[in-house]
């Protein structure tokens, strides 16, 4: 599809919409929207626009539905699909003036917000009231809650407690038209025709801009437990995942790290106070949580019992929160100690938790045989596994050409497995080229025909998912 080329007329009028803006001739700028988390992927915008509220990104997309300009929409840049990137340029449209939480509604356990709140900030302000808003993505120190959306992101609380879709109860949204809807309404039950809202969850930005957006809460939990339980194989860790849950524990968090990763965390926080086995292949980070503390160490013992089953090391139980933090930190800054090694690409699989240890087979397996490294972590209590793979010292023709073909195998194996290929990063720009795996004609035209119904100029996030 050939998209119009913004001209000063076009410029004159979008600036007209939103006074804040940054134009070609601010390279510095405009080159630090046309990037985000996404391997090393630069695609430059024509214009980025921040409007500050629900008339300015209505007026800003009637024109450009009008005039056939792309637009992208784009929270804080910390995707890791390219979901963000202006891949046919146009309009990039940033939603980080769109950042005030409107209200929190203690009686009803619900929080109405903007999209472009810090998902961290949101998540302080109810805990405040002793609410709980339990999605906690690796990147919620920056991450965008609007960003969230679009992905439909996870992280380590999602074995307990779900993913972001199963928090949000309505949303405010502007279509290409710039015509303002709401997709539902503020309730817990809600059987009133197509679920709407649960269609823009992890659309992308390829469907409309949501402006507000309300979400359920739950009270906050009084107390938690951390482990850190090193093992000597890393099968052992996948199977003792399983094997936690059959005993009747259900973890608000457990995390698997292979030791590669843990080394480079360690590196790249320059934090080397947790002691690695010359023996440890790999870490599973396990925490309960809940209202009764009698009941929690209860659960410890149970998990205790059941990994003596198991190949481990000396547990290492969190006996401060200090500790819990920096165990945590550990955690979370795998990823970006992970890039700091290399180009990378990094794969987002996700497969029943029973299967994990075949996955963790199959992964190694297919590195073996093309001859690449990979480095694994990721939310093992829900099966989903982060699959970082290397370039080090690959050929770019190698990288380019022949790694997709390993990539594709790959993602065989995890749909053999019961899997999909993306579990909370989305497809966006790097996954599209898969999508032939996961779905067939059927479902994919189905797709598109819901694209078409909200988006008949193909004017929203165009390059991604689909074309």
């Amino acid at each position: 599809m050939e998209f119009h080329q913004l001209n000063p007329k076009d410029i004159a009028q979008l600036i007209a919409f939103c006074p804040v803006y940054h134009l070609p001739e601010e390279t510095e700028a405009m080159f630090s929207y046309s990037k985000d988390y996404t391997e090393d992927l630069s695609f430059m915008p024509e214009i980025v626009l921040k409007p500050a509220n629900s008339s300015e990104v209505s007026q800003i997309l009637r024109y450009c539905n009008q005039h056939n300009i792309p637009v992208t929409a784009r929270g804080a840049g910390t995707g890791l699909s390219g979901g963000a990137l202006p891949v046919k340029g146009g309009v990039l449209l940033s939603t980080e003036r769109l950042n005030n939480i409107i209200d929190i509604d203690e009686d009803n356990l619900q929080i109405t917000t903007e999209p472009g709140v810090i998902t961290e900030v949101l998540q302080n302000a109810v805990k405040e009231k002793g609410l709980f808003y339990p999605p906690d993505p690796a990147s919620k120190g920056s991450c965008f809650i609007g960003g969230n959306i679009a992905e439909n992101s996870g992280g380590p609380k999602a074995v307990k407690y779900g993913v972001v879709k199963d928090y949000v109860l309505n949303l405010e949204m502007v279509l290409p038209s710039g015509e303002v809807i709401w997709t539902g309404a503020n309730v817990l039950k809600n059987a009133t025709g197509y679920n709407l809202t649960q269609l823009i969850v992890g659309s992308e930005g390829t469907l409309g801009i949501v402006t507000k957006i309300v979400l359920r809460l739950i009270p906050h939990p009084k107390f938690d437990v951390l482990l850190l339980v090193p093992f000597n194989k890393f099968s052992d860790a996948a199977k003792a995942v399983s094997a936690i849950f059959k005993a009747g524990i259900t973890p608000s968090a457990m995390e698997l790290m292979e030791r590669d990763a843990i080394i480079m965390a360690q590196k790249f926080i320059d934090d080397y106070s947790l002691e690695l086995s010359d023996t440890t292949e790999a870490h599973l980070l396990i925490e309960v949580d809940g209202n009764n503390e009698s009941v929690l160490m209860d659960d410890m013992e149970t998990v205790f019992r059941t990994l003596e089953k198991f190949d481990c090391g000396e547990v290492l139980m969190a006996d401060s929160e200090a500790q819990k933090s920096n165990l945590w930190r550990l955690r979370r800054v795998v990823g970006e100690a992970v890039k700091k090694q290399s180009i990378y690409k990094e794969e987002d699989t996700v497969v029943p938790r029973a299967s994990l240890p075949e996955l963790l087979t199959a992964v190694k397996t297919i590195g073996a045989d093309y001859g690449f490294r990979s480095v694994c972590y990721g939310h093992a209590g829900d099966g989903n596994l982060h699959i970082n793979i290397l370039k080090d010292n690959l050929s770019d023709e190698f990288w380019n050409t022949e790694l997709s073909k390993a990539i594709r195998q790959l993602f065989q194996e995890v749909k053999r497995l019961g899997g999909t290929i993306s579990g909370e990063h989305g497809i966006g720009l790097v996954q599209k080229e898969y999508m032939d795996i996961m779905f067939n004609n059927t479902q994919i035209d189905l797709m598109k025909g819901i694209k078409q119904v909200f988006d008949p100029n193909g004017i929203m996030n165009p390059g991604k998912i689909w074309v």
